[in-house]
């Protein structure tokens, strides 16, 4: 949970809502076919569970001064992956900030696979 104070009082932001918020913006992007569960919490709800979660391979670590995200990422053969993860490095940044506030330090990126 983050939380921070404003002048209008407390909010509270859990790492599930931002791990929402990040996966719509990532799997938007052109070349990302899809993520890949980077826990085993997650490797197992994704075996139970019939259809894909937004927030699957994503994992947000911080506090209200700033976070750190680690995206686990397939993407499509032929792809500049460079490219790839440029734009969503940007794309996470600026969706954090403008959502949130809050500043987002590192964005890790890990291609976990290729698809056709």
């Amino acid at each position: 949970m983050i939380a921070y104070e404003t002048r209008l009082g407390k909010i509270n932001l859990s790492e599930a809502y931002l791990s929402k918020l990040i996966g719509n913006e990532v799997t938007s992007c052109f070349g990302v076919v899809g993520m890949v569960p980077s826990n085993s919490k997650q490797k197992i709800f994704n075996i139970f569970s019939k259809e894909e979660q937004i927030d699957t391979g994503i994992k947000v670590i911080g506090n209200a001064d700033g976070v750190d995200v680690v995206l686990h990422i397939v993407v499509t053969f032929g792809m500049n992956i460079n490219a790839i993860a440029q734009s969503i490095t940007e794309k996470v940044k600026y969706v954090v900030k403008e959502a949130t506030g809050i500043e987002v330090n590192k964005v890790t990126v890990k291609v976990d696979g290729i698809k056709e």
